[in-house]
């Protein structure tokens, strides 16, 4: 069941660009209150309170209860506007939210066990590629927020929208399998693979060598064992000793 605060509201008699500048001189933020087949309602809420609300943080997947006129109306924030000088809240949107509702939301995305990435432990860096992920759920159960799990990354690994369990009845509507978080390998690690491939490639080759040598000591041993197996070529050249005995035996006659 998700948390729901309490903030409340007055109703603004008038609209407008004036009506809201003096809302605002009064300390107020105009806003207005919709949807649910039902009729906008111009509210306007305490400045501090309402900075005190987005600064908290999550104030876009949280829901309230605003009191306005002795009724509650529950609703979640859709949207609100800063002024781009100081900072400060100049208006807000809530959605009236009926029982059992179904809303999209976007809830940020917090990565869990980066110490215990072997690729962290290597040097690499977690880098967050998506930070908030878009979630269809019931207004019931609106997820704080997505884990993604990294303990199992190496360097130049990712993990996706599919490796992680989303809550019971939270489905996300992105339709490719979008990266969460990739591991960045430090600097220089490209060249450290290089020279490491180089090296493997090297001892690789020195191992070979020896094994090419021994076929060529094997071949020699034949040629050494010749004159063995070649006794008939030391056999040849009795004969042709032999020979030269009868050629004398003609000068004998």
């Amino acid at each position: 069941m998700a948390t729901v605060r309490e903030l409340k509201a007055t109703a603004r008699p008038s609209v407008g660009k004036g009506a809201a500048r003096a809302e605002r001189r009064a300390g107020r933020v105009p806003g207005v209150i919709y949807g649910n087949n039902q009729p906008p309602l111009p509210i306007s809420v305490d400045d501090r309170e309402l900075r005190q609300r987005i600064l908290a943080g999550r104030f876009l997947t949280t829901l309230f209860d605003i009191e306005l006129e002795g009724k509650k109306h529950r609703v979640i924030p859709r949207d609100f506007h800063l002024d781009p000088v100081k900072d400060f809240p100049v208006h807000v949107d809530f959605m009236r939210l009926g029982e059992g509702a179904t809303i999209r939301v976007s809830v940020p995305l917090h990565v869990q066990k980066a110490e215990a990435s072997p690729g962290v432990k290597r040097g690499g860096t977690v880098n967050i590629v998506t930070h908030t992920i878009e979630l269809e759920c019931s207004v019931d159960n609106i997820p704080q927020y997505i884990e993604a799990d990294v303990s199992g990354l190496e360097i130049s690994y990712s993990l996706h929208l599919s490796d992680i369990t989303l809550p019971a009845g939270v489905k996300p509507l992105a339709r490719e399998d979008i990266t969460l978080v990739t591991i960045v390998p430090p600097s220089g690690y490209a060249e450290e693979q290089k020279a490491a491939a180089a090296a493997a490639a090297g001892a690789a080759g020195a191992a070979a060598a020896p094994g090419a040598a021994a076929p060529a000591a094997g071949a020699a041993a034949p040629a050494a064992g010749a004159p063995a197996a070649g006794a008939p070529a030391a056999g040849a050249a009795a004969p042709a000793a032999g020979a030269k005995a009868p050629a004398g035996g003609d000068k004998k006659k």
